[in-house]
C-alpha cells in the first residue's frame, strides 16, 4: 500500500479501503484522530511536526473523512483497531516509527503500541481516551473560561452547538481554529459507521495490562477543563510508561491542541527531539 502524497488519495488495503495523506519525508510518524472527525483536526499540527523533521501519515478511520466504513463484520472498536493496525503494516511494513494519537486515537495507538513494542519509538497522546466507558471516566463539569457572547450569537445554530458543546474558550481564535480542523470532519461523518461502534465501543482489558511498561519517550496532554475524557484518569497511566511527559494545560477542553496550540507545539517539539535522540 502506498500513499506518497500531499492531498490524500484512497489506497487498497486486505481490511478495505482507507484514505491516506502523507507530507515531508524523515522518520515515520502516523496520527489517528478521534471518534466523530477525520485526519483534518490533526492537521493543525502539521507545521510544527514539519519543523521536527516527521514524515507525517495521517490516516482516516473507516466511516470518517474519506475512508468508507469497514464493509463486513460489526464496525466497532476491535474490527476499527485491526484495520488500524493492517493499514499501518501495508504501509510501513517493520520499519520504526512513532504514534499520536487524539482522543479515542489516544486509546488506538497505545493498543497498538502495545502489540508493536519494538517497532513503535515513542507515542504522544492528546486528550487520550483511557476507558471507552464513559460512566467509568472521571471527569469535571463542563466548564466556560472565556466567552465571547457576540461570536456565539453570530454563528450558525449547528456550529455554535458543535462548538460551545466541546470547547472551554469561547473566542474566536478558538472558534476559527475548530471551525477550519474539526467542523468538516464532524459533518463528513458517517453516522451510521458512528452507531456501529457506539454499539461495540470496547477492546477489553487496558493496553498497558498486555506486557511490561513502554519504555519509549511518550507526551501525555490532557486539558483541565476536557469535560469528555478529563485529565485524571491519564494520570494514572504513567506507570506504564516511565519515560512519560505530562500536561494538563488550563483554559483547555477536549481539542487541546486548538485552544492551546503554542503550548502544544513547544510539548510536541520536545518530544519528537525525546524520540528522535534515540
Amino acid at each position: 500500500m502506498d500513499a506518497r502524497n500531499d492531498e490524500g488519495q484512497r489506497v487498497a488495503g486486505r481490511r478495505g479501503h482507507g484514505h491516506v495523506v502523507r507530507r515531508g519525508e524523515g522518520e515515520p510518524l502516523v496520527l489517528v484522530h478521534g471518534n466523530g472527525v477525520d485526519h483534518r483536526l490533526l492537521l493543525a499540527l502539521d507545521d510544527t511536526l514539519d519543523s521536527c523533521g516527521w514524515e507525517r501519515i495521517y490516516l482516516d478511520l473507516p466511516g470518517f473523512g474519506g475512508t468508507p466504513p469497514l464493509s463486513s463484520g460489526p464496525g466497532g472498536l476491535p474490527e476499527i483497531a485491526h484495520w488500524l493496525e493492517q493499514t499501518v503494516a501495508e504501509l510501513l511494513g517493520e520499519q520504526p516509527l512513532a504514534l499520536l494519537g487524539n482522543s479515542l486515537g489516544g486509546l488506538l495507538v497505545r493498543w497498538l503500541a502495545a502489540r508493536h513494542r519494538e517497532q513503535v519509538r515513542g507515542i504522544a497522546l492528546l486528550a487520550p481516551v483511557v476507558d471507552p466507558d464513559v460512566s467509568a471516566r472521571h471527569v469535571p463539569e463542563q466548564t466556560v473560561v472565556t466567552c465571547d457572547e457576540a461570536l456565539l450569537a453570530s454563528l450558525p445554530e449547528q456550529d455554535r452547538e458543535e462548538f460551545s458543546q466541546i470547547a472551554a474558550c469561547w473566542t474566536r481564535p478558538s472558534w476559527e481554529r475548530f471551525r477550519d480542523a474539526a467542523l468538516p470532519g464532524i459533518k463528513d461523518a458517517d453516522p451510521v459507521a458512528m452507531a456501529r461502534l457506539g454499539q461495540r465501543y470496547t477492546l477489553g482489558a487496558a493496553p498497558e495490562h498486555s506486557g511490561p511498561p513502554f519504555e519509549g519517550p511518550t507526551l501525555i496532554v490532557t486539558g483541565r477543563q476536557d469535560h469528555v475524557v478529563g485529565f485524571e484518569d491519564q494520570h494514572e497511566l504513567l506507570s506504564a510508561y516511565p519515560r512519560a511527559s505530562f500536561a494538563v494545560l488550563d483554559a483547555a477542553g477536549h481539542n487541546v491542541h486548538l485552544e492551546q496550540p503554542e503550548i502544544i507545539a513547544a510539548l510536541l517539539r520536545d518530544w519528537s527531539r525525546r524520540v528522535q535522540a534515540g
